[in-house]
């Protein structure tokens, strides 16, 4: 706490200065960010920083495996978040970013009875069961740490399938008004790489070409046009 005390003074002191006008004009006419990132809530792993985006740049949620829930009509925290972000701020992209070394996606290579202690983790990383299926379908020879990295990419595009079952995010992409991104940061290389869409597999991020998970109704206006 003390380090984080002496973080808060040094924002105060040398930051906020130079952030001054835009967190002004922020806390005066609200916020118009235009992507909301999905993340895990990892300590190694800043949206923010990633990205090197400002204060009011980027809509956030972050949490244990940068899981999203299929809809239901229980409410919850992420499911709220996500349709204010596309109904109330109008975002036009959608994140999902895994990251290397997941300990959300270890846990299920862990031994018998390891969550048993942690039940309401258990249940919550139970919606990427279905990722972990897919791996050991396919990769059943593969050593755990390769099994690993693999889920990693497998359970960001089961949580963009379950994504697309939000009605908000399901009318927002037919319209044409919504992408979807999948993101894999790799943590020690600081590089990221991205879901293409066509071709189903992951590529690293580059400037010129940066791949899209999922186009909606622009992919259909698209081929329409072809």
């Amino acid at each position: 706490m003390e380090q984080l005390m002496k973080g808060v003074t040094r924002f105060r002191d040398d930051v906020y200065p130079e952030q001054k006008q835009r967190l002004e004009t922020l806390g005066r006419e609200g916020q118009s960010p235009a992507t909301l990132m999905i993340s895990c809530s990892d300590s190694r792993v800043v949206p923010e920083l990633i990205t090197q985006s400002e204060p009011g740049e980027l809509f956030v949620i972050r949490n244990a495996g940068n899981i999203v829930p299929p809809w239901q009509r229980v409410n919850g925290g992420v499911t709220s978040t996500i349709e204010y972000a596309v109904v109330g701020l109008g975002v036009t992209d959608i994140v999902v970013c895994g990251h290397a070394d997941c300990g959300a996606m270890k846990a299920h290579y862990a031994p018998e009875g390891a969550l048993d202690g942690m039940p309401a983790v258990k249940e919550w990383i139970g919606h990427s069961t279905a990722a972990h299926s897919v791996v050991e379908a396919c990769c059943a020879s593969a050593g755990e740490g390769e099994k690993i990295d693999r889920l990693v990419e497998e359970n960001v595009i089961l949580q963009l399938t379950h994504l697309r079952s939000h009605p908000c995010v399901a009318t927002a992409l037919a319209k044409g008004e919504l992408r979807l991104h999948g993101w894999v940061f790799d943590i020690a290389e600081g590089a990221i790489r991205a879901l293409d869409g066509e071709t189903g597999k992951f590529r690293l991020m580059d400037t010129d070409a940066v791949p899209v998970a999922d186009l909606g109704g622009r992919a259909i206006q698209k081929r329409e046009a072809a």
